[in-house]
């Protein structure tokens, strides 16, 4: 049976711990009490909040003023399929790290860059969470849902999920509640062919050559953690949301424009990172930007810090509000777009908030 707890703290259960309460808090521990939890929500009109690891997610100081369904379900199926591949179905509350590592350990490729990334494996689709080359869109096999306008469970095979950089059509929406993740990867001591620099550099290997998983793995745990980027209860670095911008992608003429602004800027040093795009799109580095009008790591206002280790990363030092965290991006981004015509914009969930 689902635990409900009225005038719930919510900040213990967000990386941030950030946040005010929710007026009511759901613990959904199976996918039958998550989808009562959110026909019932949606049957009396009251606003809902899906919340499982909370890592990428930043509530307002005033809390959420409805229901808050805490996705909590575990369990992880495996089954091979006709094409030598193995499909692993991932409840939506199971820990994204843990299941990377599982999978790492039982010679299954496809997600090993994706390691040390907090959160849940219902969460991975929303954002389609990527790193180091990879992005779980790659390997996603269908999403199973609860659709909230006509109720129904359902599965959505990816091309219905929209996937884009950092972006799905989940995202931004309340159109379904996710239930569990199915992935189909394959079963081979080597990782996907090396796709970014600084991991190829990390572990001495040129890009396209495939790695032992468990190689992989190390070198990218090791590379976040020196960004501070994997959860540390002692390092008060990891007490963020993650990268807290996107990386702008931007059209050719855009990025030409941004060029010569960067070229004009003083302390700029050299030019903003290039990364080519489908569609003759550019993607740039947010970093890049944060640090080019000034920023630095470390730099602070009250008791909300940009990471000591990363620009993207902004942490809360102890004792911090939303309305601090919030404040301070929004002096960055629009540092950024008055000197460089670039407006960043925030990668984790606002809830109760807005940004432009």
């Amino acid at each position: 049976m689902s635990v409900t707890v009225l005038d719930a703290p919510l900040a213990p259960l967000t990386t941030l711990r950030l946040g005010g309460p929710a007026r009511r808090l759901v613990e959904a521990r199976t996918e039958d009490e998550l989808v009562a939890a959110v026909r019932e929500a949606d049957a009396a009109g009251e606003p809902l909040l899906l919340l499982a690891g909370g890592s990428n997610v930043v509530i307002a100081d005033a809390g959420f003023d409805g229901t808050v369904v805490q996705v909590a379900m575990r369990g992880i199926e495996r089954r091979r399929l006709a094409d030598g591949r193995v499909a692993v179905t991932a409840q939506a509350g199971e820990p994204w790290d843990a299941l990377v590592a599982g999978l790492v350990a039982d010679g299954l490729a496809g997600v090993e860059c994706l390691a040390g990334i907090p959160g849940s494996a219902g969460a991975t689709p929303i954002q389609n969470v990527g790193a180091y080359g990879q992005e779980v869109a790659g390997t996603i096999r269908a999403v199973h849902a609860l659709d909230r306008a006509t109720g129904e469970v359902v599965e959505l095979a990816p091309e219905d999920c929209a996937f884009g950089y950092r972006t799905s059509a989940f995202k931004g929406k309340q159109s379904h509640a996710i239930l569990a993740v199915s992935f189909a990867l394959r079963p081979d001591r080597l990782g996907l062919p090396l796709r970014y620099a600084e991991l190829g550099r990390a572990l001495d290997a040129a890009p396209g050559q495939r790695v032992p998983l468990a190689d992989v793995r190390t070198a990218v745990l090791e590379l976040r953690r020196g960004k501070g980027m994997v959860l540390d209860a002692g390092d008060r670095d990891t007490c963020s949301a993650g990268s807290f911008f996107t990386n702008p992608v931007l059209e050719p003429r855009a990025f030409d424009a941004l060029c010569r602004r960067a070229a004009a800027l003083p302390g700029a040093r050299g030019e903003p990172p290039r990364f080519d795009e489908p569609g003759g799109r550019v993607k740039t580095s947010a970093a890049w930007l944060i640090e080019a009008v000034g920023f630095r790591r470390g730099d602070a206002r009250g008791s909300v810090a940009l990471s000591s280790k990363h620009v993207l990363a902004l942490t809360n030092r102890g004792g911090a509000s939303a309305g601090e965290l919030l404040a301070f991006a929004r002096e960055i981004a629009d540092l950024v777009e008055l000197r460089l015509g670039v407006r960043l914009r925030p990668e984790p969930v606002l809830v109760g908030a807005s940004w432009d």
